[in-house]
């Protein structure tokens, strides 16, 4: 049965970027996130398939990772497949976003989507409903005029690298660290990392370069009285170009205590880079996109759990 439902899946997919493929040749899969994903039109949109469930409705599982991706990127969208390609519910993702603490979902992070008869979305609460009758079939809206958001407009990989950034902040402000970055005007969930950081000038060290330090992707301090120790510096590297990060982390060697982290998708590339600091490979480690993300789930659904508990 799981097969079944499987292939009907697929195969629902492939019917809806046929249909996609008619109306516009932009059609191009996102290869860096982890979710299928692809840029139409004007658009960047995930994909999501159900077959008609119990009460003809229409049950989804998404994970947030996913979703914040999604949202991340510049004009995004969810296309819900509802059983058939005749009846799609094609969603802006902010939309969804917003909406997401109304959203029951489980402690590994995956939300429950579902849509009811009518295609409105199911909330909490008594006939609590999304009307989505404007993004019934909505197909035009994928092909509209790019809106320019907060962030402006980026590519996929320089939104994903705001990604990784805001995602580390997160993770070094839940363990109690203060945080910095140099990219202020980025953004990541509608706020400019500048905003998610904790501090908006970077701390000078005795033994360090101030110009090559302040400009790490993210450093995590320590406050030990009126001093600020360092305790993490993280490079995000996305291109197959020079990783640059690499020696500017270098800036921090005399520092023995510190972590110095390589954030990539490519540890083979990783390997090569550091073979060229041979003296001090020992002192970077490698940790993938997909573990980081795993790591701030985690970071995030405990946080949640102590405040539930009180704990």
């Amino acid at each position: 049965m799981a097969n079944k439902i499987q292939t009907t899946s697929e195969k629902l997919a492939s019917l809806f970027l046929e249909r996609a493929r008619f109306l516009s040749d932009n059609i191009e899969l996102i290869k860096v996130l982890k979710s299928r994903t692809y840029h139409i039109g004007g658009a960047n949109v995930l994909i999501r398939v159900a077959t008609e469930g119990a009460n003809r409705r229409f049950f989804y599982g998404v994970n947030y990772l996913h979703i914040e991706e999604l949202v991340n990127l510049d004009n995004p969208f969810i296309a819900f497949i509802c059983g058939s390609i005749d009846s799609v519910v094609i969603m802006p993702a902010q939309i969804l976003f917003a909406h997401l603490s109304q959203i029951s979902h489980d402690r590994n992070g995956e939300y429950k989507i579902v849509f009811d008869k009518d295609f409105n979305l199911v909330l909490a609460g008594k006939n609590n409903r999304l009307g989505c009758a404007g993004f019934y079939n909505a197909w035009a809206s994928l092909f509209s005029p790019q809106k320019i958001s907060l962030k402006g407009r980026n590519t996929v990989e320089e939104n994903l690298h705001s990604i990784l950034q805001g995602r580390l902040h997160e993770i070094g402000n839940i363990r109690g660290y203060q945080t910095y970055c140099p990219n202020k005007s980025k953004v990541f969930n509608n706020k400019k990392l500048e905003n998610i950081a904790t501090l908006y000038t970077c701390p000078q060290l005795q033994f360090s370069d101030y110009k090559l330090l302040r400009e790490i992707d993210v450093l995590w301090f320590r406050l030990k009285g009126d001093r600020y120790i360092p305790e993490y510096a993280f490079e995000v590297e996305l291109s197959t170009g020079v990783w640059s990060g690499v020696g500017r982390m270098a800036t921090l060697i005399d520092y023995a205590n510190v972590g110095l982290f390589i954030i990539a998708n490519d540890s083979r590339k990783y390997k090569q880079v550091l073979a060229s600091f041979y003296d001090i490979a020992s002192r970077y480690k490698f940790i993938s996109n997909e573990t980081l993300g795993d790591l701030y789930s985690a970071e995030k659904n405990l946080k949640e759990l102590r405040y539930e508990i009180g704990l």
